[in-house]
């Protein structure tokens, strides 16, 4: 395997499926599906889950909404979205712990980070809920964070295309893909891979980045063996 530890990084919207919002079981199964074929490699898995098919604190707080009232809410239903995931990984018979960064004793574990490295050494997947704790930051933001402080070899993004483009393929079919990228060229082109906060953490502390499509089945455990996946960035 190229690497042993990894931080994967899914949004929420890649729980809803074909939906606009809520939980697809089916996609749930199929995603659990996936992470538990790296897992029986042996891989140890840390995920940060978003919250975009519940709630998204950044459009509420355009709406008007208190912006710090609006992330905290938007912590609270990745807590919901990390609970959904670690029942669909413990049905496939996957030692799951959630880890929130607010105390929320009833449902998860409060996070600490030597927990959660010894959590991983015993081959239990972690799943990070609440962001870091604070508003103004998002999860992309608490993947890069996350997988510093636990000793990630890698950040895996997954996203529902190929990997980055210029512009959106979904919309401009002469959208142009990046087999690679640095860090200063997503923060002087502006491209929509994660926010700046996220991307000057991981380019300071050296933290190399896939994205990657998450629907193209295996693509995980291709990655984690050394197949040529997506977009890399360094």
């Amino acid at each position: 395997m190229k690497y042993k530890r990894i931080l994967l990084k899914l949004s929420g919207e890649a729980l809803a499926g074909e939906k606009k919002y809520g939980i697809s079981t089916d996609v749930l199964d199929a995603i659990a599906t996936e992470i538990k074929l790296v897992h029986e490699q042996g891989v140890e898995i840390g995920i940060v889950i978003g919250a975009g098919n519940i709630f998204r604190g950044v459009a509420a707080s355009a709406e008007g909404m208190d912006r710090a009232s609006s992330d905290y809410m938007g912590m609270l239903a990745t807590c919901m979205n990390a609970l959904a995931l670690q029942d669909a990984l413990e049905k496939k018979s996957v030692e799951t712990r959630v880890q929130s960064a607010i105390k929320m004793d009833q449902v998860s574990e409060l996070y600490i980070r030597r927990k959660a490295i010894r959590h991983l050494e015993k081959k239990r997947i972690v799943i990070f809920a609440a962001g870091i704790g604070s508003p103004y930051f998002t999860t992309d933001t608490t993947a890069a964070l996350r997988a510093m402080e636990i000793g990630a070899d890698v950040l895996l993004k997954a996203t529902r295309v190929k990997g980055v483009y210029d512009k959106d393929p979904e919309k401009f079919d002469d959208a142009k893909f990046y087999d690679n990228l640095d860090y200063i060229q997503i923060l002087n082109q502006g491209l929509k891979v994660m926010d700046s906060t996220a991307v000057s953490l991981s380019m300071d502390h050296k933290l190399p980045m896939i994205v990657f499509n998450l629907h193209e089945t295996g693509n995980i455990a291709r990655i984690v063996n050394g197949e040529k996946i997506g977009t890399h960035i360094s």
